[in-house]
């Protein structure tokens, strides 16, 4: 059986990646490796836990000690690498917590596998997935395309785009085959509310003020996450070695009209006055080296690999606000305690 380390497989969207390959593959041996740091929750993947070709490994990617023996006692015949702080707030205030994981904890598991494969690459592969904010931010025209520039703009991205070139530098000098895929931004169940679709249903839901930072205007190109877990399963097994693959959904919204898609929809879903929940609006100030504009331009793994995403906006937004609503002991959960510091810290003049 084939064996296949996931690395952040408790987190969002490492949790529908382990659940798809799991389920899909049952000839492959899935190893899920997660720190279960405030974002990785088990609970995420109760329903496969017990299936027999999972696995699960609690341990820090920053430990290339506890990595190096991981490797060597496993012998993994491919690396899906999706562990990452990811959150531009916390690395504005924490930026060395992102270079530690996101930066050294690649290097570690690139330096692992190297050393375990050593020479004999045949069907081995180190699949890293990035993100779209590696390429830094657009104007009014124009989208991403495999071959943009780097030009990062927080810790957050700087340190992803670090790792990105890590990873590609392995490939150049040790023949480490490699994959990376930008993504643009994900929304869908299990997403730790510190993001703005899980954040703004949760405020709703309890009658909070809604955070929005400077006007509103800031563009994200929006992506279904099992339809991101979809791509990475097509890029992990038909992608070309030493190819990056652009992910996006073709689906760009200002800020501030998703945050009002929100509003409508849950004021239906809970039975309230139209526009009710648009009252919660609060602009803040805005968040420092705030990027304007993600688009992903995803045509060459439309062309190359048949990806395209499944569901529409209004339908992916619908679909996760009823997963929220009804898994509402899930998001009590992951708000209480350190959450509740975090958000005070973050949003205090709101």
């Amino acid at each position: 059986m084939p064996k296949i380390l996931i690395t952040g497989g408790a987190g969002f969207i490492g949790s529908h990646v382990v659940r798809l390959f799991v389920k899909e593959y049952p000839g492959y041996d899935i190893y899920n490796l997660d720190k279960l740091t405030y974002a990785g929750n088990l609970e995420n993947l109760k329903d496969i836990e017990e299936l027999h070709n999972y696995h699960f490994v609690k341990g820090d990617i920053v430990d290339g000690n506890f990595i190096h023996e991981l490797f060597e006692k496993e012998k993994f015949d491919g690396v899906i690498h999706l562990a990452a702080e990811s959150h531009v707030d916390r690395s504005i205030k924490n930026p060395m917590e992102f270079i530690f994981t996101n930066v050294v904890g690649t290097v570690n598991l690139l330096n692992a596998a190297k050393s375990v494969w050593k020479d004999d690459f045949q069907d081995k592969l180190f699949y890293h997935v990035s993100t779209d904010e590696v390429y830094g931010s657009l104007d009014e025209g124009g989208f991403f395309v495999e071959s943009t520039s780097y030009d990062p703009q927080s810790p957050y991205s700087a340190s992803k785009a670090s790792s990105d070139h890590f990873v590609r530098a392995y490939h150049n000098t040790y023949g480490i085959p490699v994959i990376i895929s930008n993504c643009s931004n994900n929304y869908g169940p299990n997403q730790f509310p510190e993001k703005l679709v899980p954040l703004f249903i949760n405020n709703i839901r309890n009658n909070k003020p809604l955070p929005v930072y400077g006007k509103g205007e800031n563009v994200r190109d929006w992506l279904y996450v099992i339809d991101h877990a979809r791509a990475i399963d097509l890029v992990y097994h038909k992608g070309k070695v030493g190819e990056t693959y652009n992910i996006g959904g073709f689906n760009e919204w200002k800020n501030i009209d998703l945050i009002k898609v929100l509003c409508k929809v849950m004021d239906e879903k809970l039975g309230r006055e139209p526009g009710a929940s648009e009252n919660l609006i609060t602009y803040v100030q805005d968040r420092a080296g705030h990027d304007m504009r993600y688009a992903i331009d995803a045509t060459k793994i439309m062309k190359e690999l048949g990806w395209e995403p499944s569901l529409q906006f209004e339908e992916g937004i619908a679909k996760t606000i009823d997963w929220y609503l009804n898994n509402q002991k899930w998001l009590d959960n992951v708000t209480s305690g350190n959450y509740k510091s975090y958000y005070e810290e973050q949003y205090k003049d709101v």
